[in-house]
C-alpha cells in the first residue's frame, strides 16, 4: 500500500489527481489559486511531511509544486480522482509528454 497523507478529513496518496488551493498574498489582499495535478511523491513523516503536485502547464511544460503538509496557505483540497501506482514516487513522469502523462481533460 502507498504511504497516504491526511489533511483535515481528506486523505490523499501518490498518484492521486488533486487541486490544491492556495492562499496567495499580494500587498495587503489576500487571495485563492487553484493548482491542479497528479502528486508524484509524498516525503517525511509527521511535521515535516511534505508533498509534490505536478502539473503541465501550457506549450507541454511541466511545473511542480512542494507543499508542506502543515501549511498554513493551503487552504483546501479536493481530490479529483484515485490513482492506482505501483510506485511511492512517479519521479518518470517528468520524462513524459502531455500527452503521455494523460492530462488532456
Amino acid at each position: 500500500m502507498a504511504l497516504q497523507t491526511k489533511i483535515g478529513d481528506k486523505t490523499f496518496s501518490v498518484g492521486d489527481k488533486l487541486v490544491v488551493y492556495q492562499k496567495i498574498q499580494e500587498g495587503n489582499k489576500t487571495r485563492t489559486q487553484p493548482f491542479e495535478g497528479t502528486v508524484i511523491a509524498i516525503k517525511g513523516g509527521g511535521e515535516n511531511q511534505t508533498f509534490t503536485v505536478r502539473k503541465m502547464a501550457g506549450g507541454g511544460i511541466g511545473v511542480e509544486r512542494i507543499w508542506p503538509v502543515n501549511s498554513p496557505w493551503i487552504e483546501k483540497i479536493v481530490v479529483h480522482q484515485k490513482g492506482q501506482v505501483r510506485r511511492a514516487k512517479l519521479y518518470f513522469l517528468r520524462e513524459k509528454t502531455a500527452r503521455a502523462e494523460g492530462n488532456e481533460s
